[in-house]
């Protein structure tokens, strides 16, 4: 079930909130559980029953970590942490492994035939959930949960349940219990959903629309600049599309009574690759941090170690989002940077102009989101040589500016390179700065709430003229 789909907006989420707003509070775990459960079986019954097998699972070796005196914690947690693992590498990985085995069989013998494993949607999310429970039982950071229902709702809330964040237990364990639903909150919630709502469906898909034209048609059919707009347009659209996704969740939590931590700020706004994954996808960097790096050693051990932590820590963050070497390669080139950043290159790098800082970090990840978009080696070394001009002069070519461009593609671009550089932030600040040097704080406060009312209606009625009109809507981060 998407987000962005007039069946959640209209159906699903009026009657969220009308349970909520009819039950006790003491209902409303209960009420938000059958409605999580409800929005995954909406994906297929069959991911549904293993789904459903993870959750109790986890619950049992909660328990038996938190609780059990005959078995030793550590061992309990590297046993639970073994399984959730198994099951995320073979429903994730075993497709991939398989065709890997198949490319070294040599000629004449026959391939390895298997059926496909289907992959289940959230697998990712809801397993690296499980584990980081399972973690914070064992460090004695929280109390086993004995109550199965509350457990369950983490696990399965349908805000962060598909696409994240990635919402650490100890973050959320007293609001489980103890949280606070007020008129303010929801609508605050409500207005950041729909903030969200319209950078997924007026940003991202218009930018997907341009993005998929230019880097799905033949190579030799683009020009070297039509293949810079292609991956600059993916460029806006995977940050459009996925931080749009976690306003929404982050909204829909505030609605529900939860307060979720932020997944995004700003990312293409900093001025090295190691800023960038401190603004980018800021859960899973920090999850990687907190149950890979730092127990690999961090960077207590060395120059040597460290870096050697850090292309782990980036294998498998490229590995996270998909069975691709593709995606190892994106990792591992970001680990690259991370590296080089670590020696007199970042000295290098900080005697330089902020705006070309900035510059470099834009560009170094743009490289990498060929790879991460066109999940090829081979096309995405070729997409880069015409990038860069070294394919064989263009001609014939089928796909020109003129072509692909439009008014509205341009303005919503333009819009988008300048919210991600936080151009509408600074002036947002200079005017309230202009308005405290006046001495006339309370007249901005209320200026920009009245403003923000004004353009969340306006936001969400233009929104669902685009849904209306447009067939694209599925969600970048689904699949991982």
């Amino acid at each position: 079930m998407l987000f962005s789909s007039p069946f959640f907006l209209f159906l699903y989420l009026p009657l969220t909130l009308l349970l909520i707003a009819v039950f006790s509070k003491k209902y409303h775990n209960h009420i938000l559980l059958l409605l999580s459960l409800a929005f995954y079986v909406w994906g297929g019954l069959y991911q549904t029953s293993l789904f459903i097998s993870s959750i109790i699972i986890n619950y049992l070796l909660g328990r038996l970590i938190g609780e059990s005196k005959r078995i030793n914690p550590k061992l309990s947690l590297a046993i639970a942490v073994t399984l959730n693992l198994l099951a995320l590498c073979y429903f994730k990985y075993f497709n991939f492994f398989i065709e890997n085995v198949n490319h070294l069989i040599p000629s004449g013998i026959q391939a390895i035939q298997v059926k496909k494993v289907l992959l289940p949607l959230g697998i990712s999310f809801f397993t690296f959930h499980s584990i980081s429970y399972l973690v914070d039982v064992y460090l004695k950071k929280v109390k086993p949960q004995k109550n199965i229902i509350d457990l369950s709702l983490y696990i399965s809330f349908f805000p962060q349940l598909i696409a994240g964040p990635i919402v650490r237990y100890i973050d959320v364990s007293e609001q489980l219990q103890n949280r606070i639903l007020t008129i303010p909150n929801v609508a605050i919630g409500m207005q950041r959903f729909i903030f969200g709502l319209a950078k997924k469906v007026i940003v991202a898909n218009t930018l997907a629309l341009l993005a998929d034209k230019i880097i799905n048609a033949p190579i030799d059919t683009i020009s070297s600049v039509a293949s810079w707009l292609g991956i600059a347009a993916y460029t806006m659209q995977i940050y459009f599309d996925f931080s749009g996704y976690s306003d929404m969740a982050i909204g829909l939590a505030l609605i529900c009574g939860f307060k979720f931590p932020e997944n995004f700020n700003y990312p293409y706004a900093s001025r090295s690759i190691k800023e960038f994954w401190r603004r980018w996808h800021i859960s899973l960097s920090t999850w990687f941090r907190d149950f890979l790096y730092i127990p690999l050693g961090g960077n207590r051990l060395g120059n040597a170690r460290t870096n050697i932590n850090l292309f782990i820590v980036f294998f498998f963050t490229g590995l996270w989002h998909g069975a691709s070497w593709c995606f190892i390669f994106w990792g591992l080139f970001h680990g690259i940077f991370l590296f080089l950043e670590r020696t007199k290159f970042r000295n290098l790098l900080s005697r330089v102009p902020n705006f070309l800082q900035v510059f470099y970090t834009i560009l170094i990840v743009m490289i990498g989101w060929v790879f991460f978009r066109i999940e090829n080696i081979k096309s995405a070394i070729d997409y880069l040589s015409r990038m860069f001009y070294l394919t064989q002069q263009e001609t014939n070519l089928a796909i020109s500016l003129e072509g692909i461009l439009n008014k509205k593609t341009i303005v919503v671009l333009v819009f988008a390179i300048l919210y991600s550089l936080r151009f509408f932030r600074y002036l947002q600040d200079f005017t309230q700065r202009k308005f405290n040097q006046l001495k006339k704080e309370n007249t901005f406060k209320i200026s920009f709430q009245i403003t923000k009312l004004i353009v969340s209606i306006t936001l969400f009625f233009v929104t669902i003229l685009y849904m209306t009109s447009s067939t694209y809507s599925p969600f970048i981060y689904f699949r991982f």
